[in-house]
């Protein structure tokens, strides 16, 4: 869907000084005196909203309220009903019964809007992925060009507009049958289909919005200008919905009403605190809720090895007998290590120990301008120390290792470097939700946005500051998917007065990196040169990268909702590993695709060789199976844990002595 600029609130009248000493201005004294003169006129604001919210909720908000429909229609707790089976404005005739029944099937059904937002919200996560080439300045250029196609062919604006005029008047008669989709969770309250006004608010958005969305189609635009046409029309066209306002929003209305305005006396405290502390961003989760090393990334382990770069922490076996090839975890460099290790119930780290199979896991350091000149090289390197350290550990010549997202590109650029070298140190690998065929990730909002100037501009900047904060790169994150990570959250935080929720993926996703300004642009480069398909066109330590060299056994991870790194683009990871290649296709999006325990009676995966070179002809010849992916990973990595042992009763070795507990000091690093 799409993204717009959070609305900005009303320049506040400045307040006269009542002191009668001299007083030295300073940037520092001005920032506070208008934040002190902000929140004043704030207060005097939201005192009024909360007088007009009561006599516009009494009007507006339905069914009426106080009437058993109304409690039916509403949950407590701020619950949101599900979409009925069709969201269409029923005739004024409708029986009250039947209206009621649905009314009552719909809130039988709901969750709490927290738990809604958090979820739909966890399926965003953020990643390394094309966007890291792409400012601000893209969004705008790509917006110049709609207009511009519009301005050139006035015709179709004409034509569309006509539609959209005519499409009013049925409206305002009651005669439109136009309606939002039936899974937009906007229009979910009963109001939008009972009460007229509500009903007519509604649709003249979506006819409108079907306008836009209609004449930017038809525009002739290049089909890359298209893609960006596209993206920005539904930023733009999310942003006017008109449930992101108070009084366009009934559960906001109804939250105002029953809690006599102090619902919007919160929703200003919440304000104010993300203005101040989250770039105006809403906040999309509670982190006073978790502690890394408490209840989050709180496995036993020990930290059996260091270096500049990384910490390698080692688990503490659960079970009497461990396989003895270990699985080295490689994360991503733009996000903290415990994604691997969440609460215990959704724990990886937890699930492996439970199987036998010992795991190691790389916890990168977050690197600072200081270190604007490490790359791809100089992670390489400290992997490759790292992959040394577990082998010596556990007496095994070969590990099996495993990246997910930017850890996949930095295994398979590490696997390339060992068989430029002839050295064999990997036995089986496992990549998640990773593309390394950068044509094939091509097909998402966001590679539409994503060309060769904006790539230099992005390396260029990155280089004038230093490093690429992870913060920068969230927040254009949620401006590409703003109905998940910006408008739920202006809703739920603002409107309703509530505090976000408290999630453990939405608190990782939150506790972002950096990444060094060299890397970022060896990334980059990857975009264009494309060399795990092109072999020879990049080279680590003077070792030229050829996959066709690389000899592993391999097992490949996507997500079938997945819009970082769509599962067909992974489908062609698995295809340059080779056609026996393992390719898993979990039934969830980016992140939700890996944190996928067995129990969830939802879950279900499809599996098959790599063989064709087609991904709609593989998943038509694959192996649909009931259960979590899990299950089918830890019993491939047994067939290559080379026999069970006693497990150690000792973290480390005499060369690599324990360091330090789990989860080390580099996970804490601000």
């Amino acid at each position: 869907m799409a993204r717009t600029p959070a609305p900005k609130t009303a320049p506040s009248k400045a307040a006269a000084s009542t002191s009668k000493e001299p007083r030295i201005s300073t940037p520092e004294t001005r920032a506070a005196e208008v934040k002190a003169k902000a929140a004043k006129s704030v207060a005097k604001s939201v005192a009024k909203s909360a007088a007009a919210a009561r006599q516009a909720a009494t009007k507006l908000a339905a069914p009426p309220l106080g009437t058993a429909k109304a409690k039916a229609a509403v949950a407590p707790s701020g619950a949101v009903a599900k979409p009925p089976s069709s969201t269409r404005p029923e005739a004024h005739g409708k029986p009250a019964a039947a209206t009621a029944a649905a009314s009552a099937e719909a809130t039988a059904s709901t969750k709490s809007l927290t738990d809604q937002i958090a979820e739909e919200a966890s399926q965003n996560t953020l990643a390394l992925n094309p966007l890291v080439g792409v400012r601000g300045e893209d969004l705008m250029n790509a917006a110049k060009t709609v207009i511009g196609a519009l301005a050139a062919q006035p015709q179709i604006v004409a034509q569309q507009w006509m539609g959209f005029l005519g499409e009013l008047g049925k409206i305002v008669t009651g005669r439109s049958e136009v309606a939002p989709d039936p899974k937009d969770k906007r229009f979910a309250h009963p109001s939008w289909s009972e009460n007229a006004l509500h009903r007519g608010l509604m649709q003249s958005y979506v006819a409108w919005a079907n306008t836009v969305t209609e004449a930017v189609a038809k525009t002739s635009l290049p089909d890359k200008d298209a893609a960006r046409a596209r993206l920005v029309t539904s930023i733009f066209v999310d942003a006017m919905s008109p449930s992101n306002t108070l009084i366009g929003n009934p559960l906001a209305l109804k939250q105002a009403l029953d809690s006599k305005g102090q619902s919007l006396l919160d929703g200003m405290k919440n304000y104010l605190a993300d203005l101040a502390q989250n770039g105006g961003l809403p906040s999309q989760v509670d982190m006073s809720k978790f502690k890394v090393g408490e209840n989050l990334a709180n496995t036993p382990g020990t930290v059996v090895f260091k270096n500049e770069v990384l910490e390698l922490i080692l688990y503490t076996p659960t079970t009497d007998k461990v396989f003895a090839r270990p699985l080295l975890i490689v994360p991503p460099q733009i996000n903290k290590y415990y994604a691997v290790d969440m609460s215990p119930n959704k724990s990886m780290i937890r699930f492996l120990l439970a199987n036998g199979i010992q795991p190691f896991c790389i916890s990168w350091r977050n690197p600072t301008v200081r270190e604007r000149d490490w790359g791809l090289d100089t992670y390489i390197r400290a992997l490759d120390e790292a992959v040394d350290a577990a082998r010596e550990i556990t007496g095994q010549g070969t590990i099996n290792v495993m990246g997910s997202c930017s850890g996949g590109i930095t295994t398979s650029t590490y696997a390339g470097w060992l068989a430029g070298q002839k050295l064999d140190k990997l036995n089986g690998i496992v990549l998640a939700v990773c593309v390394i065929d950068t044509e094939a990730g091509t097909d998402t909002d966001f590679a539409a946005l994503v060309t060769p100037e904006s790539v230099l501009a992005a390396k260029q900047m990155s280089a004038t500051r230093g490093i690429l904060d992870g913060h920068e790169l969230a927040k254009m994150f949620a401006w590409m998917r703003p109905n998940d990570l910006i408008w739920n959250y202006w809703v739920n935080n603002y409107l309703m007065g509530n505090q976000p929720p408290a999630f453990d993926i939405l608190f990782w996703n939150a506790d972002t990196t950096r990444l060094p300004a060299r890397l970022h642009g060896d990334f980059l480069d990857l975009i264009f040169t494309n060399p795990f398909v092109n072999a020879n066109k990049m080279a680590i330590h003077g070792t030229p990268i050829d996959m066709g060299k690389v000899k592993a056994d391999t097992y490949v991870i996507g997500g079938t909702t997945d819009h970082i790194t769509p599962w067909k683009a992974v489908y062609q990871t698995a295809r340059i590993y080779g056609e026996e290649t393992t390719y898993v296709l979990s039934n969830s999006g980016h992140l939700q695709s890996l944190l996928n325990p067995p129990g969830n009676p939802k879950s279900w995966f499809v599996t098959g060789k790599a063989k064709q070179a087609d991904a709609d002809a593989w998943a038509g010849a694959a192996t649909k199976q009931e259960g979590s992916w899990w299950t089918h990973w830890a019993d491939w990595l047994k067939q290559r844990g080379n026999g069970e042992i006693a497990a150690p009763k000792q973290a480390g070795s005499q060369k690599h002595k324990p360091i330090g507990p789990a989860p080390g000091t580099y996970v804490f690093e601000p």
